[in-house]
């Protein structure tokens, strides 16, 4: 029933656009008792249309068997994000008006056809169950839940894992540079290192500083990187919201996205600080200050 909806939307909407080209061409519209529209914030940007306005709207992309409505307000679309990239050129009519807009008169029972229905479960744990109660009862009915999986959901599932794989990769690179890094600090303070073996510090609370030191870092860079992320986000929303003309959020900053990049964060840096002072403790520390 909502795609159905949706597509009868897009439709009034596409025809609308023809319809309101049309009528600026031709008479000036009566107003007599035109029903009431809403029509969306793009639609009406788009046309420089304002409430209480008269356009005429068909369901036929050449414009024949058009009504006329009056503009009663404006309306932000739902955001899409399948849909993201055209214009939401829509209007929303009354049920009634809408069926008899888009009705086909050759056929006066087509209107009162009915192709789907929603039914609202007290339980909605018993979807399923009821599905299949109403499939047994009545043969040749389709009936599913509408949490159910559509190509929808499969195409987001889809890019949910090429991200995963894309954020495993950059993982993957980052604590291998990172421990890189990590290994050419601690070895131009081989020195420091060297002299403090000598006069009596073992290397487990050499190793212990070196870990708190890691930490430190480790905690300071997580920080700035969600900082930094936080900041972004407004700018790169508000951007993209203003290329594509939606109210669609592309970035949100979560309580578990931050808690996920926490707990990567920290751990590597610290194990990437223990595995570097760990190969350089191991060394003589006659070795350490080269003599």
């Amino acid at each position: 029933m909502r795609r159905t909806r949706i597509w009868a939307l897009v439709a009034m909407a596409l025809s609308a656009a023809v319809a309101l080209t049309a009528a600026s061409a031709a008479q000036p519209i009566e107003a007599g008792e035109a029903p009431g529209v809403l029509v969306s914030r793009q639609l009406m940007e788009s046309r420089a249309l304002g409430i209480g306005d008269l356009v005429r709207l068909s369901a036929d992309p050449t414009g024949g068997r058009s009504r006329t409505f009056r503009i009663l307000g404006a309306y932000e679309p739902t955001p899409d994000p399948m849909r993201f990239a055209q214009p939401a050129l829509e209007a929303r009519l009354h049920l009634p008006d809408l069926l008899a807009l888009s009705g086909n008169p050759s056929d006066p029972s087509a209107s009162d056809t009915v192709s789907s229905i929603n039914v609202a479960l007290v339980n909605p744990a018993d979807a399923d169950a009821f599905a299949r109660d109403v499939s047994t009862r009545l043969p040749g009915t389709v009936a599913r839940p509408t949490s159910a999986p559509d190509d929808r959901a499969g195409t987001f599932l889809v890019i949910e894992r090429f991200h995963l794989a894309i954020a495993s990769v950059t993982m993957l690179g980052s604590a291998v540079f990172l421990l890189a890094l990590m290994m050419m600090l601690v070895d131009e303070r081989s020195d420091v290192v060297g002299t403090l073996r000598l006069i009596g510090f073992t290397r487990r609370r050499i190793l212990m500083q070196v870990l708190a030191e890691g930490t430190c870092i480790a905690a300071v860079g997580t920080a700035f990187g969600i900082g930094f992320a936080l900041i972004m986000q407004g700018a790169f929303n508000r951007f993209f919201q203003w290329r594509y003309d939606t109210a669609l959020v592309f970035l949100r900053i979560t309580p578990g996205v931050v808690a996920q990049s926490i707990l990567l964060a920290l751990p590597l840096g610290i194990a990437a600080s223990a595995i570097a002072s760990w190969t350089l403790l191991r060394r003589h520390p006659l070795a350490l200050v080269r003599r």
